[in-house]
């Protein structure tokens, strides 16, 4: 599994319309409209990471109105949810 956090700065027009584009790309999870430097973020996730490229250079910096993308991989995936569940095993 290969994961990635994309920053995305749009058109200032154009954040909902690429927002809306983006997240109907296959290997999008979810898109956040954000207040800073970028306008978007992107959270992907692919089988592996060939798959980024498809996902991120071939169609997210593709979507009308995207005027940049920084890509952020993910290397190791730490959850609240994963650790609450480890200390659940065989309780009972």
């Amino acid at each position: 599994m290969a994961d990635a956090i994309v920053l995305i700065t749009t058109q200032a027009d154009k954040v909902s319309e690429a927002a809306k584009k983006i997240v109907e790309i296959p290997g999008v999870k979810d898109v956040y409209s954000v207040a800073g430097d970028v306008d978007l973020v992107a959270i992907v996730s692919a089988d592996d990471f060939d798959d980024l490229s498809t996902i991120i250079p071939d169609g997210i910096a593709k979507v009308p109105g995207v005027a940049g993308t920084q890509t952020l991989m993910a290397f190791r995936t730490y959850s609240r949810e994963d650790d609450l569940a480890a200390f659940d095993l065989g309780g009972d």
